[in-house]
């Protein structure tokens, strides 16, 4: 029963005939094939991700005692196929060398918090979880079909952490992603 059921499941993915129309394919066989078949959508499917990510990042910098100094964005100007159209990592990579000229001696370490492949406006905004002066800013990235809509997004994130005091809007961007609309 069992070699029977592989051999159906088999029979539907092969397309040219059998040498041996007769005699069914042994399970390891079935399986290779399957396998083989499994495989190669999952690295196509991987190479796709890999190729369509495109758009913006934001960057942040820290100093010395961990208070953020330079926060900074890249965004693609153009769409996919113009001159100034980035991917995601060339995005990150733009922001984080730009994030380091304009912050000079003062950054000690920085990082990536937000990057994307959606084409549309964005906001850059934080807030702190209490209005004392020493209780470091959360940061959040919005993402809207409107600037509005953007800045919305961005302080439900923030809202979301308790940060909700001293809000603050430090960028609005648009940047086209790999969807090019």
């Amino acid at each position: 029963m069992r070699r029977r059921i592989a051999h159906i499941v088999c029979d539907s993915f092969i397309t040219a005939p059998h040498p041996h129309p007769c005699r069914p394919l042994t399970i390891n066989a079935c399986w290779f094939i399957l396998l083989k078949v499994f495989s190669t959508s999952f690295a196509l499917l991987g190479l796709t991700n890999l190729i369509a990510q495109a758009g913006d990042a934001v960057a942040i910098g820290y100093n010395d005692k961990g208070i953020w100094t330079a926060l900074m964005y890249y965004c693609s100007g153009t769409p996919k196929g113009g001159s100034d159209y980035k991917d995601a990592a060339a995005a990150r990579e733009a922001a984080l060398k730009d994030l380091k000229k304009r912050a000079g001696e003062q950054q000690a370490t920085s990082k990536i918090i937000f990057s994307s492949d959606k084409t549309g406006h964005f906001a850059v905004a934080s807030a702190r979880a209490s209005k004392a002066d020493e209780t470091q800013p959360i940061f959040a990235v919005g993402y809207g079909k409107s600037k509005e809509i953007s800045e919305k997004d961005a302080f439900h994130q923030l809202a979301r952490e308790k940060a909700t005091e001293k809000k603050k809007v430090h960028y609005h961007y648009f940047s086209h992603g790999e969807d090019g609309k």
